[in-house]
């Protein structure tokens, strides 16, 4: 079984798609392992996305991503990284494919609903940034 971490962003949980994407998620096969609603500070949003800290974007995604709430999970199933980001679409959603949930929901390519882990690595430190070993399901 592999794990990753997902994310619905401010607008998803501003909007109320909770129930729709993690529906979308469990009538996948997903299982959630962990799950808790946060409201990141400026400096926890800029420590998550320090990978892109010299990218044009990061002031714009760390400003959104305090915003307001977001659910973090950790989601388990075979091939869960592929299957969830199969799932949420393309970051950007005009070219995401129909059905998706960045197609379906998603407004442009910061406000587009989901994060997900893009590979193992990546989900074991993202995963580690948000839950302990004590708060995960086994």
């Amino acid at each position: 079984m592999e794990r990753t971490l997902s994310i619905i962003k401010p607008d998803g949980v501003g909007r109320g798609l909770a129930g729709e994407v993690i529906g979308r998620m469990e009538k996948a096969g997903i299982r959630i392992c962990a799950m808790k609603m946060v409201r990141l500070t400026i400096e926890q949003a800029r420590m998550f996305y320090a990978v892109h800290r010299e990218r044009p974007f990061f002031d714009s995604v760390t400003r959104f991503m305090t915003s307001g709430p977001i659910i973090a999970m950790v989601l388990e199933a075979e091939n869960v990284i592929k299957k969830n980001r199969d799932l949420m679409g393309a970051t950007n959603p005009e070219q995401a494919l129909p059905g998706t949930i960045r197609k379906d929901f998603a407004s442009d390519v910061e406000k587009n609903i989901v994060h997900g882990s893009d590979g193992p690595e990546t989900a074991a430190v993202e995963i580690k940034f948000f839950f302990s070993d004590l708060e995960m399901q086994q």
